[in-house]
């Protein structure tokens, strides 16, 4: 059985980096960064008084930058402000490889956006559903009820959650304990998310880290975000990329394991088993299946730098 490639138009996403909309000199850092995807954000990192001008600057970088593979995404503003519609139309004319939806609540919020989207594409005789959409789909708590109806618009290819805005719509005093782990609600809102992009089969993207200097507690989350089935995560700081980059990618260690556990379905299958002890476990279906999707990535990694 293949193995369904990892999402992202150019390739594996593991780090995907935010760059905040108008700021030239970290868009200019930006693509000199080892970042999977770079997300222009018209949104958070951007004031009120200066939507419009970051918008304009916004496609100018992406009608005349040089992305040397990387995928670029768009964060624009939710439908229901006074920004929102007019960076859709914007952004869609410039050409991105995709959007990234804040706020979605509902299926139909993503239904009216993809049918925008294909208008857009239609006019400009681009393949059907060739820009992609990536959620972020827990920053408010009705969200949290719909994550499956959401990721599956046939567009959507990725979905990720966020503490900071849903905190706020909670009134949380913190996210974390002491200990720098997640607080209940926010655990179970990031198993959810990891459950619904699996069942949707898109793109499951941890949140960002936003202790950016604490980078022993970056590279354990990023582990445990891996370890649960996470491929990617969101970064807001350079000096996170590489963290994220290595978390996400199979080690040489792990590629080794693989090739050498499917040799030995091989070799077991014509026994007719598909049980067996490997390494001092017993192995089954479930064991293949997670070893081709190693080697599925590791192949499309490969195919980047050859």
């Amino acid at each position: 059985m293949p193995v369904k490639p990892q999402p992202g138009s150019k390739g594996p996403r593991r780090s995907l980096h935010f760059v905040p909309g108008g700021n030239e000199r970290m868009f200019a850092k930006a693509l000199e960064l080892p970042a999977d995807t770079l997300i222009l954000d018209l949104e958070d990192s951007v004031t009120a008084e200066n939507k419009i001008a970051a918008r304009s600057m916004v496609c100018e970088w992406i009608e005349a930058a040089d992305f040397a593979g990387r995928e670029c995404l768009v964060r624009i503003n939710p439908q229901d402000t006074p920004w929102g519609r007019d960076d859709l139309d914007a952004v869609l004319a410039a050409g991105p490889d995709g959007l990234v939806l804040p706020k979605v609540v509902t299926r139909s919020n993503v239904d009216a956006i993809d049918q925008i989207v294909s208008a857009a594409e239609r006019e400009r005789e681009l393949p059907e559903q060739a820009l992609s959409l990536v959620l972020i789909a827990t920053e408010l708590p009705e969200a949290v009820f719909h994550l499956h109806e959401l990721a599956s618009n046939s567009r959507v290819d990725g979905m990720t959650w966020g503490a900071e805005d849903l905190s706020g719509a909670l009134g949380s005093h913190a996210t974390r304990d002491d200990q720098g782990n997640y607080l209940d609600v926010f655990r179970y809102v990031r198993a959810q998310c990891l459950l619904a992009a699996a069942a949707a089969e898109v793109q499951a993207i941890d949140a960002v880290y936003i202790d950016y200097k604490n980078g022993k507690g970056l590279k354990k989350e990023c582990s445990d975000a891996a370890n649960m089935g996470f491929t990617g995560k969101i970064t807001i700081h350079p000096d996170q990329i590489e963290v994220v980059n290595t978390a996400f990618t199979p080690t040489q260690a792990a590629i080794d394991e693989a090739h050498a556990l499917l040799a030995a379905f091989d070799e077991n299958a014509a026994e007719g088993k598909m049980a067996f002890s490997f390494n001092g476990q017993m192995v089954d279906v479930p064991h293949l299946k997670r070893a081709r999707r190693i080697l599925a990535l590791a192949a499309q990694l490969a195919g980047q730098t050859s």
